[in-house]
Order: C-alpha cells, then structure tokens, then sequence
C-alpha cells in the first residue's frame, strides 16, 4: 500500500516557534495511508488533518492548549480547529459533545470529533478522526499526541458517540 509521509515538511515546521523555556514538539515520522488521506474530501478538512498531524508526539499537559506548552485532549482540539480550520471550538469535551451535528448512521468521515468515556463520565475524552480507523489525541498525563486505532478494545468499549461539523 503506498504511504503519504507527511513528516519531514510537518517536522520543519514544528520546530520554527520554538523559545527558550517552552516545550518544543518531539519531531516524528508521521504516515497516514494513501486510503485514509484519499477519504479527506474537502481542502479545508485536508488541511485541518495536516495541522493536527504536525502536533504528533506534543506531550501531554492538563489544560495545556498549545504545542508550545502541550495539550490536553479538549486543547488539541481547540487549537487544531481554530488554526487548521479557522473555527472557535468550545474548549471542554462536555461543550464539544454538542457542537455539529451527531454522526447517527455510524459512518465516519475524516474531521469528525470522536468521544469516549474514559473517567466513568460520557464525553469525558474526545479526539478527531482521521479515516483508516484511527483517531488523533492528546491521551494522558505522561502521554504524548498521537494516533490510536478506533478497533482496540480499549476504544471500542469506551466510544459514546461522533459529532460532525461543517467544513
């Protein structure tokens, strides 16, 4: 299967805003398939993908909401939407769990917020779909951004639901 390697333009620009006492983003090889890139339909949503795929491995931090300080997960979000999509996104899960409108037929497309219940709380985690099964996220203290397979029990178990916004 051909693979679109996103890593060496997305690394170059990961590293540009760095200042002296702030994270700077780990620089990774990014892949996503050829088929899961081919599902992103819209320029807009393409790029939104992209600027989510250039904050792979920020580490995560509670109520973090940049790649300079690191992300939570509302925060990736937040930050992916208002600058890889140029819309204001609410920045708790809660408050995201009701923006767009539901994903009811089950169908994911790439740009959809994805939920899950992780803290015994429905839409207590969210992320942003990003075709092939997988999801981008900031998951956990001590966790890094990074891609997470939608098919793993974990995720399977813990999925509340998928709300979709106009881009």
């Amino acid at each position: 299967m051909r693979i679109i390697v996103v890593a060496a333009a997305l690394a170059g620009l990961a590293g540009c805003a760095t200042t002296p006492g702030k994270l700077a983003p780990p620089q990774h090889k990014v892949t996503l398939s050829a088929r899961a890139f081919d599902e992103i339909a819209s320029a807009r949503t393409r790029e939104l993908a992209l600027h989510a795929l250039s904050h792979i491995g920020v580490p995560y931090r509670y109520g973090g909401t940049s790649p300079l300080q690191g992300f939570d997960c509302s925060g990736l979000v937040h930050y992916v939407y208002q600058h890889g999509a140029g819309l204001a996104l609410p920045r708790n899960t809660e408050a995201l769990s009701g923006v767009g409108v539901p994903v009811i037929d089950g169908v994911l497309q790439p740009g959809d917020l994805v939920f899950f219940n992780t803290t015994h709380r429905p839409y207590s985690h969210v992320g942003i779909y990003m075709g092939d099964q997988r999801f981008i996220h900031a998951p956990t203290t001590g966790g890094q951004v990074e891609f997470a397979d939608m098919r793993a029990r974990y995720w399977q178990s813990r999925f509340n639901g998928a709300r979709r916004l106009d881009l």
